[in-house]
């Protein structure tokens, strides 16, 4: 019950408030709807005008049974579709508006067979509650729409204002078949098996009084949503005992749904279940196992729905949010350093906030990818720190549904503002690695779950299997959890299949190198206690961190030679990668061998850079630590780590100039080598 608290405070504290003017949360006793038609009236309930509306959600007022209705005709507040608000168009054919005593073949309007028991129409349903309405809550615009609703006119109004169409025979159509382009209602409509029921029409209002009184959109007018509050609140009749605000409020029974979307049917709270063993054998009734107030659900869903579409991450079904009660805003959970790093910089110009000394880069640092980065991310932390008191409560909430009407909640964690802080810092400090993850996304930080996932198991990775990486990654953000070793070992031995990796037209290995980069942020955030540099690290003795330098240099030799004599393959060094990850001992010994015509080759046409290399081999070689039996580590034949990678891309880091030029290709060593081989 924790999670409803935390949202019922959130839609309290944040509901109303200025900064969110441009997405407002959603009224009580209000649900959103995608309107199709908007209808100008007078003070007096004259039609003035109408206009077809692009798909424009809107919130209208609802109650808690037309806010979950189905098939069963409920009515909604003032906004409804036309076989609602119109008259006479419930099994019945139409002629200019008005109810045809023949029966058609070739209606368009589809017809219901008549149930065993006579049921009222639903425009006699939403005359009749908008006649409560105006009696228990008189307001002047809805009057007005009252007057307009009662007089029946409606089609014939939007048949001569051509917002809706019908043939010769005054039915109206269900597709275009007329010239030119379709009307803009058929364009609005959603089709199903390419018809559209002019009917499923939204209809919105605007009232234009001669003493305005507030908003003419009554979608937006507060004096008519007050209104429907009172008179829905007036309805009530079971009042009870609520478990979460601990006052006696009028029950809910139908708790809302499309929480994630506009077509989302689960739920996270049901109490329809009398036949299972929900509460059976427990309680009496399902109220004894959990009672919540009408009002308060709908605010903690309110402000659910309200914060997936802000700042909520998407997978599927899986939806991910993080929020701070109070509203103020914090970085994203499940993005990558240079998405948060960006929606900083724009949160920070908005409120001309942002120190523009803070932007310069210290000539020291341009050169050092790991020490500006980490310098870009500690402003972007201090930034968040100012606006965030230490103790204010920040909420990771993680959602799911394995059925088309159930929702879970499959991660919770409360913390305070100064402890979530500390761990997103950590995990974009320990995780940060050079990322290449295409043409106009290139950055020194952590990658986003979705990308590990991606690296791990491919592009096309199955959505469940992206789901439940993602969900076994978000422990790791926010709790401080190690990567999982099994994650690691894809990315690792999915980079290492390096020629079976997709390429660009240009052969520029794109996958390849959006896979390194990932692979070593992992394999870097889960051996934290190693300190692993972004830059060489000449130093480091470990077995795996120098065969990877040892594979970096041959293929820097090799391509060097294949660039020279004008050749485009692979070489040797990539078509063995994976092989070389699983047995580098014996590996390297073959890798040697073909070395030799290229260093042969090398040796007349580019000795400078071929005596580098060289030279690197040698260093390298060396720094294998040997046993007090003297028994080298070079000689151990066992599988590499992911460690090797990290070796292996700062080393090939190293050999390239430090300013290639814009048209080079960053994991081709023929693209800078042109220079060393002219020393």
């Amino acid at each position: 019950m924790s999670w409803i608290q935390k949202l019922q405070e959130t839609y309290d504290r944040c509901a109303g408030q200025p900064q969110f003017v441009s997405a407002p949360l959603m009224p009580i006793d209000h649900a959103e709807q995608q309107v199709h038609i908007e209808i100008t009236l007078g003070g007096s309930g004259e039609f003035s005008s109408a206009a077809v509306i692009s798909k424009e959600t809107t919130f209208i007022p609802a109650t808690e049974e037309s806010a979950g209705r189905t098939s069963a005709p409920v009515p909604h507040g003032l906004a409804d579709k036309l076989e609602y608000v119109a008259p006479n168009v419930d099994g019945s054919t139409l002629q200019n508006g008005e109810e045809s005593a023949e029966q058609d073949s070739s209606t368009n309007v589809k017809r219901q067979p008549k149930p065993k028991k006579e049921k009222e129409p639903p425009h006699t349903l939403y005359l009749n509650q908008l006649r409560r309405w105006v009696a228990s809550e008189p307001d002047p615009h809805v009057e007005a729409v009252l007057r307009y609703v009662e007089g029946g006119t409606i089609l014939k109004d939007l048949l001569k204002q051509k917002i809706l169409h019908a043939d010769a025979s005054g039915h109206l159509l269900t597709q275009w078949t007329g010239t030119g382009h379709s009307p803009p209602i058929f364009t609005v409509l959603s089709a199903t098996a390419g018809q559209r029921n002019q009917l499923a029409a939204v209809v919105r209002w605007r009232v234009e009084l001669r003493d305005p009184q507030g908003d003419a959109r009554l979608w937006l007018n507060p004096g008519v949503q007050q209104s429907w509050r009172r008179f829905v609140a007036k309805q009530a009749n079971k009042v009870s005992f609520c478990m979460v605000t601990g006052e006696q409020h009028s029950l809910a029974f139908n708790h809302p749904k499309r929480i994630r979307h506009g077509a989302d049917g689960a739920k996270l709270i049901s109490t329809n279940d009398r036949t299972g063993f929900t509460f059976r054998g427990r309680f009496a009734i399902p109220e004894h196992a959990y009672g919540i107030g009408s009002s308060t659900t709908q605010k903690v869903h309110n402000a659910l729905r309200w914060l997936l579409a802000r700042q909520g991450y998407k997978n599927g079904d899986q939806a991910i949010v993080a929020w701070a009660v109070s509203g103020k805003p914090i970085p994203r959970v499940i993005a990558d350093s240079h998405e948060i790093e960006e929606e900083a910089r724009v949160e920070a110009l908005a409120e001309s906030a942002e120190d523009p000394q803070s932007r310069v880069v210290p000539e020291q640092l341009k050169e050092d990818a790991g020490q500006l980065s980490a310098m870009q991310l500690n402003n972007m932390i201090r930034g968040y720190r100012a606006k965030l008191t230490d103790r204010e409560d920040i909420v990771v909430m993680a959602l799911d549904s394995a059925t088309l009407g159930r929702m879970a909640v499959t991660y919770y964690r409360e913390l305070q503002a100064s402890e979530f802080l500390e761990r997103i810092q950590s995990w974009h400090e320990h995780t940060a690695w050079p990322q290449n993850m295409g043409k106009d996304r290139r950055f020194v930080g952590a990658p986003a779950p979705g990308d590990i996932a991606e690296a791990a198991y491919g592009r096309r990775v199955d959505e469940k299997m992206k789901k439940a990486t993602v969900e076994r990654l978000l422990p790791c953000i926010i709790d401080g959890r190690p990567i999982p070793l099994d994650i690691v070992e894809s990315c690792t031995l999915r980079t290492a299949q390096r020629t079976g990796l997709k390429r660009s037209k240009g052969g520029y290995e794109e996958e390849f190198e959006y896979c390194l980069g990932v692979t070593c942020a992992i394999v870097r955030g889960r051996r934290r206690e190693e300190r692993y540099l972004m830059s060489l690290d000449e130093t480091r003795t470990t077995r795996d961190y120098l065969y990877g330098r040892l594979l970096a240099i041959a293929d820097s030799i090799e391509g060097l030679a294949l660039w020279v004599s004008g050749e485009s393959r692979d070489t040797n060094a990539a078509q063995l990668m994976r092989r070389f990850a699983d047995s580098p001992f014996t590996t390297w010994r073959i890798l040697e061998l073909t070395l030799r015509p290229y260093i042969t080759r090398l040796r007349s046409s580019r000795a400078p850079a071929l005596t580098i290399r060289e030279h690197l081999l040698d260093d390298v070689m060396g720094l294998f630590r040997v046993d007090v039996q003297g028994v080298s580590e070079f000689t151990d034949n066992s599988k590499l780590s992911g460690e090797f990678l990290l070796g292996f891309h700062n080393q090939r880091a190293a050999l390239m100039p430090k300013k290639p030029n814009k048209d080079a290709v960053v994991n081709q060593p023929e693209s800078n080598l042109k220079e060393e081989g002219e020393l």
